[in-house]
């Protein structure tokens, strides 16, 4: 259970930086860079990843910090906004990117030490307008193409808040980043250009589009009430998977070929071995969202909770177990930062822990 000393601190720290730095007048936070603080690796922290053997870490009003030994001492990136970020993915040690509210895209080719800007909420709507324009939306199962313009120019003029909740590339060039209402845009350079694909998922509700991971070769999304798409590369379209849970997915992993694992609120998590056709679901032993995912060198795929719970599995996702039963770090994201540590982000900022030693 979340302390009530933890609330404070956090409100304190949030209260202290928007003194330092609006000092009482509202600024575009698209154009005011993210304050440095020696507090910012200790206030809200929402994505971590891995560039190389450097720690990457995104959060609240731009905040980005980078560690090189494995959490000791921690350095402030250098972030053109102060928007809040979300989630944070490297497809290599010096090429990352980052994203959150506001429709922001950052980009990294210095492993995360300074970022550019790449996509905002402005740039966004600006595209999705003249793209559209010029490429009228196909109707898709069960969603006409009027409904689905509809919801798009709800987006282009603002009525809805453009949020991007994840990021992944295939490569250097290719990737997705995903988010509230069916945002999805496809970049094949690196994100200098972005191409949005609302029209080419089967998500007839516009739910919110929470995670996008490689598994097997094959992309995944997972978005609320049980949404799970799966990329077919012949047609160009993220198609629906059926579930049997209408709850809300938060992520989606797989340690190999073999096995993709859905997981999200109240402790729920459904496993696949056929590339999504079928699913069953896996007891975590946890009762609370589970929140972030990662694969550890040794193939083990770890789960956290929004409580810091952190669970494991040694047989791709067909069962999990208990291995740090922390109450008091509130978590929302985790990764592996070698052999045998893991890297969590949360409200309190980032902890990096010991990964316990597991049976099979």
């Amino acid at each position: 259970m979340i302390s009530k000393a933890v609330v404070v601190i956090a409100c304190i720290l949030s209260l202290t930086w928007a003194i330092a730095v609006l000092g009482g007048n509202f600024q575009d936070v698209l154009n005011t860079p993210a304050i440095q603080s020696p507090f910012a690796m200790k206030t809200l922290l929402n994505g971590v990843a891995v560039a190389g053997k450097r720690i990457v870490c995104v959060g609240h009003y731009g905040d980005i910090v980078y560690s090189d030994d494995q959490g000791k001492n921690w350095r402030q990136a250098s972030v053109p906004l102060s928007s809040d970020l979300l989630s944070v993915f490297f497809i290599s040690a010096q090429k990352g990117w980052a994203v959150g509210h506001d429709g922001v895209v950052l980009h990294s080719s210095d492993g995360g030490a300074t970022w550019v800007k790449q996509l905002d909420g402005r740039a966004a709507s600006q595209v999705m307008a003249a793209y559209y324009a010029e490429h009228p939306c196909r109707p898709l199962r069960g969603a006409g193409a009027g409904r689905l313009m509809k919801e798009i120019n709800r987006l282009v003029k603002g009525d809805l808040d453009k949020a991007f909740l994840d990021v992944c590339f295939e490569n250097e060039t290719t990737g997705f980043i995903v988010g509230s209402f069916n945002l999805i845009f496809w970049t094949g350079d690196g994100g200098k250009t972005w191409e949005p694909w609302l029209d080419r998922t089967e998500n007839q509700g516009f739910l919110h589009l929470e995670s996008i991971r490689s598994v097997g070769g094959d992309l995944f999304i997972a978005g609320e009430q049980g949404l799970v798409l799966k990329l077919d590369r012949r047609t160009g379209t993220f198609r629906r998977m059926k579930v049997p849970y209408n709850g809300s997915f938060f992520g989606v992993t797989g340690s190999s070929t073999k096995a993709l694992v859905v997981f999200g609120m109240r402790g729920n998590a459904f496993r696949s071995v056929d590339g999504g056709q079928s699913w069953k679901k896996v007891e975590t032993g946890v009762t609370v969202g589970l929140m972030g995912e990662t694969v550890t060198q040794d193939r083990r795929i770890v789960l956290v909770s929004q409580l810091g719970q952190l669970i494991a599995s040694s047989d791709d996702g067909a069962s999990f177990r208990l291995i740090d039963a922390e109450q008091d770090f509130p978590a929302g994201g985790v990764a592996s930062v070698g052999r045998d540590k893991l890297a969590v982000v949360g409200i309190l900022g980032v902890q990096v822990r010991e990964l316990k030693s597991q049976s099979k």
